[in-house]
């Protein structure tokens, strides 16, 4: 169901070598690229009326209009099961309390008597908000959208999600749900790229955004690309991932069933499991058999994911060769089970989460932990972060010096210019001053 790689014995290549040893699924954003170009400029000239026409063609419904109306966020709430509005609830609390801490505060420096540096913080003006449909609905994506952007102070909040045919071609109503109980009420049925093209360009019922976050699949991916410098992304996430790096004091069923948990996203999902235990890789892999078979989704999703190449079973010499291992990996998701875990976890440099212990799964922070579930896939952790309250601020430096205060330091500025060739930059510096400043 799985398969291994072993790493034991021989001294672990450094850097690209190492990396290109471990499993790692095919995910070519650059040939999707051209396939989404012309969508894209689809939306640019028709705007409204090829979204319309896109959610005809890939998600067989016909639509009036694109934006959702407000009756219908409205009576997605108020037949919300309670038990998942609960369950929503709690998550948009605990999240808020997680990233109200992040938001950053202006701070002033004196660099010299009457020369000072401001650096404040900005809110992005405006962003367009992802949440995925097809394969599942994840009204937890739109609250670890939505809370980041709310509390940085943005001030103006959109979320697409794809058009469902079975609901009379609104998006999923647990989305709208959690839209409606964030206070989100400009939301669009619209999904992959014709959504990102929607935020790029602006059509007649949507303004354009600065900024696009949020998961999705390959076409989402390639559009974020294809707007790479029109407007701010997070990331161009590919398919979902775990890594656990363990050792003999590990249990095998929890192993098990966490690497299942991924692999139910899509058959690309990526489930690595990095150990210096051989009776534990063992033990896992005889537990998977039995899991595997008692979940849902076994067939379309797991057994690919699992079987796939992007997931393996990686044998170390010990944790000091696994901890190279999942650092050169750089997972989306790692968790750590290991005897003294929070010490091996301080030692991680790549990834985008980290779970330390048995009793911080990956499904906990995907739904309840407070943390961001959107985070960097394929490898990026090594330059990456997740999605958070920074993701949609804007850092502005505020010079401000009085005529002494320049006066000090004019002379290294017209000499470094100068150094540089760039004459009419000294010659602002002179400009201000009879040019009798003396040299220091």
């Amino acid at each position: 169901m799985i398969s291994r790689i072993d790493l034991r014995g021989d001294a672990l290549p450094e850097g690209p070598a190492l990396r290109d040893l471990l499993p790692r699924a095919d995910f070519d954003v650059s040939a999707a690229l051209e396939k989404v170009r012309p969508i894209c400029e689809a939306v640019h000239h028709r705007g409204d009326a090829a979204l319309i026409d896109y959610a005809e063609k890939f998600d067989g419904v016909k639509l009036d209009q694109v934006r959702v109306p407000a009756a219908a966020l409205d009576r997605a709430l108020e037949e919300l099961d309670p038990a998942v509005r609960a369950a929503l609830e709690e998550s948009i609390r605990r999240t808020r309390i997680v990233h109200r801490e992040q938001r950053r505060t202006s701070h002033t420096t004196q660099v010299v008597p009457g020369g000072m540096v401001t650096e404040k913080w900005v809110p992005v003006e405006r962003v367009g908000l992802y949440a995925p449909g097809g394969r599942s609905v994840y009204p937890s994506s739109v609250i670890m959208n939505v809370v980041p952007a709310q509390e940085a102070g943005v001030g103006s909040v959109a979320l697409a999600s794809p058009a469902q045919a079975e609901f009379n071609g609104l998006p999923h109503p647990t989305i709208l749900a959690a839209c409606a109980l964030l206070g989100v009420d400009e939301v669009y049925a619209a999904g992959g790229a014709t959504a990102v093209a929607m935020f790029a360009y602006g059509t007649e019922s949507c303004p354009p955004a600065n900024m696009v976050t949020g998961p999705g699949n390959i076409w989402v991916a390639a559009a974020k690309r294809y707007f790479t410098g029109l407007i701010g992304i997070d990331s161009e996430a590919g398919p979902t991932e775990i890594a656990i790096l363990a050792d003999e004091t590990a249990d095998p069923v929890h192993v098990a069933a966490d690497l299942i948990s991924q692999a139910e996203h899509d058959p690309l999902a990526a489930a690595v499991l990095v150990t210096d235990s051989v009776a534990l890789a063992d033990a896992v892999a005889k537990e998977l058999e039995p899991q595997v078979a008692a979940t849902k989704h076994i067939e379309d999703r797991i057994t690919p994911a699992l079987a796939g190449r992007q997931s393996a079973i990686v044998l170390v010499s010990g944790v000091d060769e696994g901890l190279r291992v999942v650092n050169a990996y750089g997972a989306e998701h790692l968790e750590i089970q290991t005897a003294d875990a929070a010490s091996v976890a301080d030692r991680v440099t790549n990834a985008g989460a980290i779970f330390i212990g048995p009793w911080a799964p990956v499904s906990l922070g995907d739904y309840a932990a407070g943390s961001n579930h959107v985070l960097p896939t394929g490898g990026c952790a090594c330059h990456s972060s997740g999605l958070s309250v920074q993701s949609f601020l804007r850092g502005i430096h505020i010079v401000d010096y009085t005529r002494d205060a320049l006066a000090e330091v004019a002379h290294h500025v017209v000499t470094l210019a100068e150094a540089e060739d760039l004459p009419a930059h000294g010659a602002a510096i002179k400009a201000r001053f009879d040019w009798k400043v003396p040299n220091k």
